[in-house]
């Protein structure tokens, strides 16, 4: 039985006898290989843009918001609005379903100055768990704490892009701005949230709720001096999100005399709810793509196997002459499975290789620059798959061959042309 420096050095020989045909015959199997990866790394990509994109509004999260109360089911006529108040937070605090909840008091219609610059971005007034349950990481100073809140201090935290456009680059903490004249201290700066171009979230600033509503209360006919613009809150079962609607839905529609049954009167977002539909999508999308370069990994293996069956035709006295000189028939089945593993594990690192030098670029210059996708990355099942399918391949493409080479009459052989 040949040595295996021996059989590659047969295989490198074949290879360069047949340029061509092994050049297409390789290229359909790292084309598949490197097809897989692609896909499935660019369904990953979309998945974990989009979670991503969750993530900023925030983690395990329901978002509820000033509804329309109709006067009839399922129709949107004689709708009665309704405000949620900073009452309603307090009796949604009670229920044992929710384990934390937060508010949201917003404005876009005020003005900021600075000593530098000024701007209308959006003041938003929170309490001090906002940064818990909401995502903001604080990368200077620290965020609004209770004592801000019971004093009801003219304090602010800056987004990452209010900062920019009020203090161009200079140092913020300790600093002054004014909220329509009045003065407020720069007490903290927020990380960067947004992605891509969109950086609406980057440009809020953030002052105490009751701050917010002492000052900057919303106006309008039959609204609260509490009213508030959102309440949001976070399931006390991670991942499930029935029990806490069902719970808060029942409060809020007592607090303001309308049925919970009127589901037309909620204003809601459940990112819970909408996470496990993205990943139902992504799920679906990842098998499809991952069948597509199957598929194309299933052509190219045929392609071995065929060129593999054409190198037994070819090479029919050589094996009739190590037949004839003592080789065993397992010794020519090794020589000729080896060989068809080579040649598709040559082509399916050759795919590999090139396919995550292909995503590590689209990694260096797409990365945060696309809302809601990132870019294609290896994805390490799908690395698994695209080896275990190499492996098989390389069987069917060397085993079958090396059956047939296996099988012939040495004198026979010897007498082919």
């Amino acid at each position: 039985m040949q040595s295996f420096p021996d059989i590659l050095g047969q295989v490198f020989r074949a290879i360069a006898a047949n340029k061509l045909r092994s050049f297409l015959t390789m290229f359909g199997i790292a084309w598949g290989v490197g097809s897989l990866l692609v896909l499935v790394g660019l369904g990953e990509g979309f998945r974990s843009g989009q979670h991503r994109g969750m993530a900023t509004l925030g983690n395990d999260i329901i978002m509820m918001f000033n509804g329309n109360i109709p006067a009839v089911a399922n129709q949107h006529t004689g709708m009665r609005p309704y405000e949620l108040t900073s009452g309603d937070e307090s009796a949604l605090r009670r229920l044992p379903a929710l384990r934390a909840v937060t508010i949201e008091l917003a404005r876009s219609d005020l003005y900021e100055v600075s000593e530098w610059n000024n701007t209308s971005s959006r003041v938003l007034g929170v309490e001090p768990n906002y940064s818990t349950v909401k995502f903001l990481p604080m990368v200077q100073g620290r965020f609004l704490d209770d004592s801000d809140e019971t004093e009801h201090r003219r304090v602010a935290v800056l987004g990452s892009k209010a900062a920019i456009l009020l203090f161009r680059g200079r140092p913020l903490l300790g600093e002054t701005i004014t909220i329509n004249g009045t003065a407020f201290a720069v007490v903290g700066l927020a990380g960067k949230i947004s992605r891509g171009e969109n950086d609406d979230a980057d440009q809020r600033l953030y002052i105490p709720i009751a701050t917010m509503q002492e000052m900057f209360a919303l106006k309008g006919a039959n609204i609260p001096h509490d009213a508030l613009t959102s309440i949001q809150f976070q399931p006390a079962r991670r991942g499930d999100s029935v029990a806490a609607l069902a719970a808060a839905d029942r409060v809020i529609a007592e607090r303001h005399g309308f049925d919970p049954a009127l589901t037309d009167a909620f204003n809601q977002f459940d990112s819970i709810e909408e996470e496990r539909m993205i990943g139902v999508i992504f799920n679906a999308m990842d098998i499809f793509l991952g069948g597509v370069g199957i598929v194309t990994l299933a052509l190219g293996a045929v392609g071995i196997v065929n060129i593999m069956l054409v190198s037994v035709s070819e090479r029919t006295r050589e094996i009739g002459l190590l037949k004839a000189i003592g080789a065993s028939r397992r010794s020519i089945v090794a020589q000729f499975f080896c060989e068809g593993l080579l040649l598709t594990g040559i082509s399916g690192l050759i795919g590999i290789a090139i396919s995550a030098g292909f995503m590590g670029i689209l990694q260096h210059f797409l990365t945060d620059k696309m809302p809601g996708f990132d870019p294609p990355r290896l994805v390490p099942w799908s690395a698994a798959l695209a080896l275990g399918s190499l492996v098989l391949s390389g069987v069917a493409a060397g085993l079958y061959p090396a059956s047939k080479a296996a099988q012939l009459d040495p004198i026979e052989a010897l007498r082919r042309e």
